[in-house]
């Protein structure tokens, strides 16, 4: 979906993505999906290109050669992934952004396993929110909306009253995704209110933010 630019939007909450949205993983994230490409005779170009935003399971499922031990596959590349940590760098203005909310109004929601996502947004220097749904807390990985419903319930707001931002998959019903660009702008300077955050209930539009 895409709003006018000026279309002013207003949430009680502000659910992120992880990769690409807060942190900056891409080298070492590529790195390792060649590695485990290679291992198997596969094209790692083709794998790469669709790994954003599932989990490891879920990529691995599709494209491994038929009678591989999932669970082994999944723990090699977790493992690998947990070591390769050169060039995890924060996206520009995710920590400001991250300061500038109020914290019980901010959910991070990942693909990635909970020591993964950890690991990467300490390297990065990114604060952990709170409230923090990883690989773990779903049965069905993204586009599935699962994760940000569940974030969405765990911070007491329902799925339309909440802001979501992602990269890569989009979200397969219930959110609404905002351009991260936009809510920065808003964040500076404000903890509640400039931003359009808000505790009222059932709120729905008011806080300039493009949305795509």
């Amino acid at each position: 979906m895409r709003l006018p630019v000026g279309t002013e939007i207003r949430v009680r909450a502000v659910l992120f993505d992880m990769d690409g949205t807060l942190v900056n993983s891409n080298a070492a994230v590529l790195l390792v999906w060649r590695q485990w490409a290679e291992r198997h005779g596969l094209d790692g170009d083709a794998i790469t290109a669709s790994t954003h935003g599932r989990r490891a399971g879920d990529t691995i499922r599709a494209y491994a050669p038929a009678g591989v031990d999932l669970a082994a596959e999944v723990a090699w590349l977790e493992e690998h992934e947990l070591v390769e940590r050169d060039g995890i760098v924060a996206v520009p203005g995710a920590r400001e952004l991250i300061a500038a909310l109020p914290p019980d109004r901010v959910a991070l929601v990942t693909s990635a396993p909970r020591a993964l996502a950890a690991m990467r947004l300490e390297r990065a220097d990114v604060p952990v929110p709170a409230v923090f749904i990883s690989a773990e807390d779903v049965l069905r990985g993204k586009p599935d909306p699962e994760g940000y419903l569940e974030a969405a319930r765990r911070l007491g707001v329902g799925a339309r009253a909440a802001a979501a931002r992602t990269r890569g998959l989009g979200l397969a019903a219930g959110s609404f995704v905002a351009d991260i660009r936009a809510i920065r702008r808003h964040a500076r300077g404000a903890r509640r209110g400039r931003l359009g955050l808000t505790r009222e209930p059932n709120v729905t539009s008011r806080s300039s933010t493009t949305a795509k």
